[in-house]
């Protein structure tokens, strides 16, 4: 006899510590299914991922044992059942773990074993590691409930399998990284794959929070390997997958394959929902920034616009004595073309009424950086103020480049409160500049064309706080320092290793100093949107005050 199981995969977004509207939320999607066997959430979709030391408060803990009991009063009178990850306390210890809801009951709870506690995951302060699962009985399926690490190392899928599992269902919090697809699909799921012989369904969930932007692109695998669904990158997707057992094995019939986003487009729309998500969840009207002429600038209003739409972001351009025409031209040629308001607020008054202030402090000293950082200062006091009083969250606009060296002026243009260029080096925002020239983001709401000139572009970088002044007066060739920086931020490489690669002796020494040496900088930056496996914050965590050099 033929045994058929309808599987629905609930790729859908959270929102950490609402766990009356998360659940809402699946209530929701359980009830559009009627017809389904059994609806499959997303790794802590009750929670909300990270959920970092808020699931250390009581209440909490409380609040979703009582929710999880009214998401399994939902299935009472139903035919369908729930899998839904929660956090389940037991003799004193927290799991990270997925319950069975079905029939009115908390059927079966099954505990993450893996728990991953590098880079961005510390769980392992969290959590307590569960037993090796058993399998469960569904409906004439063992199905085995690896929990997102759990399917990136063996043991578990393997245990699994020797206690007669017959499907693995995953289900994860996975954050976007640059080239993850790959290696979850190609290294991880496939392998899992191969060495049981089991379909795997691999369920991930979507949106930002934080810093950290989840991307979905679920899919399916028979136990042959091959790819039988493919869901939406950045999207959700409620998808129903079917299932038959006509022999010993259960198979998935063949279903939509979604193209993902290639790259640089996968990047810009991680910027773009982690910006978007970070102002809407914490209820900000929209964003406010300062449109330099510049590229970073140009390109952080232009995620702004894709992510919030042009009404919700507000430019404003503060001109010194050294701002040239061009930079004037471009910024409002930017505005333009973004179809934002640009507001022109000239920081002279307020830099000659500094030099009147300081000018017996700082009597017989020569003008230096000091001065420099005071118009940065100046610009950043200006925007915060246009924030306090109108409620736009400022966006700050440095790169990952200037960060790394502390080529950016602390309480000046650092300040703000988010940042979609932390983790993207100078060479990635001239990439991503000329691909959105080019190209509309799937997610994007910006205009269709153009979003900055050209020359913006093309034209040497400049802080403009001096003279003719140019990013390369005071660092390498961003063609230099950005693979130079790669190889000391996200290589852990030494000097020595760095020479070897070919790069100057005295430049490598000089640029590993100012990378440790700006860590009080970072330390004191906005969050932003992690691109990388080594994003500042969350995942290299480095001491401010470190005498450690590898020469």
């Amino acid at each position: 006899m033929t045994a058929k199981l309808t599987i629905t995969l609930a790729q859908m977004t959270q929102a950490v510590g609402d766990l009356r509207g998360n659940a809402d939320a699946m209530i929701a999607v359980y009830q559009s299914k009627p017809d389904s066997d059994l609806i499959v959430f997303p790794e802590l979709q009750l929670i909300g991922y990270p959920p970092e030391d808020l699931v250390l408060k009581p209440a909490v803990v409380e609040r979703a044992e009582t929710e999880l009991q009214r998401l399994a009063d939902a299935t009472q009178d139903s035919a369908p059942a729930m899998l839904v990850g929660s956090i389940f306390r037991e003799n004193g210890h927290l799991y990270n773990g997925i319950a069975l809801l079905e029939g009115g009951q908390i059927k079966e709870v099954r505990y993450k074993v893996e728990l991953p506690n590098y880079g961005t995951f510390d769980e392992k302060r969290l959590f307590t590691s569960g037993p090796l699962p058993e399998p469960i009985d569904f409906r004439g399926c063992k199905i085995g409930l690896p929990i997102c690490e759990d399917v990136w190392f063996p043991t578990v899928c393997e245990h699994l399998k020797a206690q007669g599992t017959e499907m693995l269902i995953s289900v994860h919090g996975s954050p976007y990284e640059i080239e993850k697809d790959d290696r979850r699909l190609g290294q991880v799921a496939t392998q899992r794959v191969r060495e049981t012989q089991l379909p795997l369904l691999f369920l991930n969930r979507i949106g930002g929070q934080d810093e950290v932007v989840f991307d979905g692109a679920s899919f399916v695998l028979n136990g042959d390997t091959s790819v039988m669904h493919q869901l939406p990158d950045w999207d959700e997707a409620i998808v129903d997958t079917h299932w038959s057992n006509e022999g010993e094995d259960w198979t998935c019939a063949p279903g939509e394959i979604h193209k993902l986003d290639d790259h640089p487009a996968d990047i810009y729309n991680a910027m773009i929902v982690g910006l978007r998500d970070y102002v809407n969840a914490n209820r900000f009207p929209g964003v406010i920034l300062g449109l330099s002429g510049g590229i970073d600038s140009a390109l952080s209003a232009a995620v702004a616009v894709d992510a919030l739409g042009a009404d919700r972001v507000w430019c404003v351009m503060m001109p010194s004595r050294f701002t040239s025409q061009e930079s004037l031209d471009d910024a409002a040629g930017c505005a333009e073309m973004l179809g934002t308001r640009l507001d022109t607020i000239s920081i002279v008054p307020a830099v000659e009424g500094f030099d009147a202030m300081l000018e017996g402090s700082f009597a017989d000293e020569e003008v230096d950086i000091t001065e420099e950082n005071i118009q940065s200062r100046i610009r950043g006091v200006t925007l915060m103020a246009m924030s306090n009083k109108f409620g736009h969250m400022l966006l700050t606009t440095g790169n990952k480049s200037e960060m790394s060296v502390g080529y950016a002026t602390i309480y000046g243009d650092m300040a703000g409160g988010y940042s979609v260029l932390k983790d993207a080096y100078k060479l990635t925002c001239f990439k991503l500049s000329e691909w959105r020239n080019r190209n509309k983001p799937s997610l994007g709401m910006g205009p269709d064309g153009p979003v900055m000139p050209d020359n913006i572009i093309t034209k040497p970088p400049s802080a403009e706080l001096r003279e003719d002044q140019k990013d390369s007066d005071s660092l390498p060739d961003y063609e230099i320092l950005d693979p130079l920086l790669h190889g000391l931020v996200e290589e852990e490489l030494s000097v020595a290793d760095l020479v070897e690669r070919g790069f100057d002796r005295e430049t490598v020494i000089r640029i590993e100093k100012l990378l440790y040496i700006a860590e009080y900088k970072r330390r004191q930056a906005p969050p932003g949107v992690k691109l990388g496996t080594r994003n500042f914050g969350r995942d290299r965590r480095y001491p401010i005050t470190n005498a450690f050099r590898t020469i």
